[in-house]
């Protein structure tokens, strides 16, 4: 820990508690020390300070089509995993991202690593996320396959078997398309028994049944 002057923090006190900590006032610091008084017995004494550290590693935030750099903290000793997920803060955006690739030199990438060996974290935007949908025709109908995308947040969920309304849109999802970085999350990278659900943050492509009201027309 790091003590600050007039804080109240746990210390075993060489004078009446040498086994269990007491609470003790914090008088002074300074050249790596502090300088408390036990608050049961009065003695005063000395005890190094702690310092915590950290780490500031670069992040790049992936967001649709554009990216955003930003730093975050991290312990040194922290490793960081490809999946993780966090906050982080540039001058655009506060975005909540997950971590797609991790580099700790020029051309050199890994799914994991001390973030104090870090050089750059590769993230994708998972709070609101753009989807990408394949509507399949109407059996009636003479056009062919369309897609579209739509932003939602993170963890709305797509399910197999449910219908979905967009604005003028309307489909009735037949199946879904896992990111490769969630897989791990499904039992399937692609899913297609009713009531499969996946949250929108992992999805790589739904796929649907027209439902829309009407004719559909491109112009």
């Amino acid at each position: 820990m790091s003590e600050n002057v007039g804080e109240h923090v746990p210390f075993e006190c060489p004078s009446c508690s040498q086994d269990l900590e007491t609470v003790h006032e914090v008088l002074t610091t300074g050249g790596g020390n502090a300088t408390v008084k036990c608050t049961d017995c009065g003695h005063v004494h000395k005890e190094p300070i702690e310092e915590e550290t950290t780490v500031d590693v670069d992040v790049v935030v992936s967001q649709d089509d554009e990216s955003f750099t930003g730093t975050v903290e991290f312990d040194p000793e922290e490793t960081v995993y490809e999946g993780d997920e966090f906050v982080v803060e540039t001058e655009a955006l506060i975005a909540q991202v997950r971590v797609t690739s991790i580099e700790t030199g020029p051309e050199d990438r890994t799914t994991r690593a001390a973030a104090a060996d870090i050089d750059t974290v590769w993230t994708r935007e998972v709070g609101n996320v753009s989807v990408d949908v394949t509507i399949n025709p109407k059996e009636d109908s003479e056009e062919g396959s369309r897609s579209i995308e739509v932003h939602v947040p993170g963890d709305y969920e797509f399910a197999v078997g449910e219908t979905e309304e967009f604005g003028d849109e309307a489909f009735t999802i037949t199946g879904i398309h896992v990111r490769e970085n969630a897989i791990d999350s499904y039992k399937f990278p692609k899913l297609g028994d009713d009531g499969d659900v996946v949250f929108a943050k992992d999805v790589k492509r739904v796929y649907g049944d027209d439902e829309t009201s009407g004719a559909w027309s491109p112009w």
